[in-house]
């Protein structure tokens, strides 16, 4: 039976469709015969009608994608639509990062519970941003300190010589800064980021594993689907593909296995449909994407997979069962 979906994400015209995941899952859905809308998460509105959930709506376009560079979408007429009488699911795409905005329109998302599914939870998501879930699961990271007082900072730094730096709701790798063995501007940078982020910030030991690959593994209903290992670009240490990285085909270790099965049933029971791992050096788990995982793309191609496809079954088992 098809389904209307509506994919709440950045604008169609700025995405690259060569390795955007949210538009492989578009793709994924109308090959399946589903109905397509698309809407800008600044146009997501709640209203008071009397109704415990209330109406929630988004002014939205039908939309057919194909995967022909510079002509990859045709759009109908945007309308104001009803998510929970005229949409069967939501995917819930908009890229982070994680803050005031994005947890407000998640929870508006949430109120849709019990009429229309949202992919991921909604308020799963909000319970479990990336850097803050991934410690639910701490026997498996490196050493990490979650902080904003300078002078915790700089006994971490001690203990652990080299070090880095990034933002707690950070997202693509941006703004992560190695601070070297001696502590160089170790105090500049956390004025910095003291001044950009009222959150504290996450510090981890420099991993020169990473040289080895960061790699990506992906999760559907809890269960490993494929993996993706990502190598710094020249004169980096980040190896996001975003930030210049390139990535090769992978196996998972007997670690990255452990971790998978450990978390896995957690994310089912969660409803956290479509989740990213990140594991450096095949040992050290540093992040758990839930908002806006990316990678199927590259996984597909290097493994001959379908991973779109898989999502979309549990996504369909899902709203089967509701």
């Amino acid at each position: 039976m098809p389904l209307r979906v509506a994919v709440q994400m950045d604008p169609l015209e700025t995405i690259n469709i060569a390795g955007d995941s949210s538009f492989a899952l578009m793709l994924a859905a109308q090959a399946r015969g589903h109905n397509v809308w698309h809407y800008d998460v600044a146009s997501l509105a709640y209203e008071s009608d009397g109704a415990p959930g209330g109406l929630i709506t988004a002014h939205a376009a039908p939309v057919r994608v194909q995967r022909v560079e510079g002509d990859h979408f045709s759009a109908g007429e945007r309308r104001r639509i009803d998510l929970a009488r005229d949409i069967d699911v939501v995917l819930m795409r908009q890229d982070p990062p994680f803050h005031l905005g994005y947890i407000s329109s998640a929870l508006l998302l949430d109120r849709l519970k019990g009429t229309t599914l949202v992919v991921n939870d909604p308020r799963e998501v909000v319970n479990a941003p990336e850097k803050m879930f991934v410690l639910d699961y701490a026997q498996y990271m490196p050493p990490t300190l979650v902080a904003r007082h300078l002078e915790d900072l700089r006994d971490f730094q001690k203990k652990h010589g080299s070090v880095v730096v990034k933002p707690l709701h950070g997202n693509g790798g941006k703004a992560i800064f190695r601070i070297d063995a001696e502590g160089t501007n170790l105090s500049a940078l956390s004025e910095v980021f003291d001044q950009t982020w009222p959150e504290p910030h996450m510090v981890q030991p420099f991993i020169p594993e990473v040289s080895e690959g960061d790699k990506r593994i992906v999760l559907v209903d809890g269960e490993f689907t494929g993996a993706i290992n990502r190598f710094p670009g020249e004169g980096e240490f980040r190896s996001n593909l975003a930030q210049g990285g390139h990535a090769e085909a992978t196996t998972l270790t007997a670690r990255e296995e452990e971790i998978c099965a450990a978390m896995g049933p957690e994310l089912k029971r969660r409803g956290l449909v479509f989740v990213g791992i990140d594991v450096i050096g095949g040992k050290w788990l540093t992040e758990i994407n839930v908002t806006s995982p990316t990678g199927i793309v590259a996984i597909d191609t290097f493994n001959g997979t379908d991973t779109a496809a898989l999502i979309w079954e549990a996504i369909e088992r899902r709203h089967a069962a509701m």
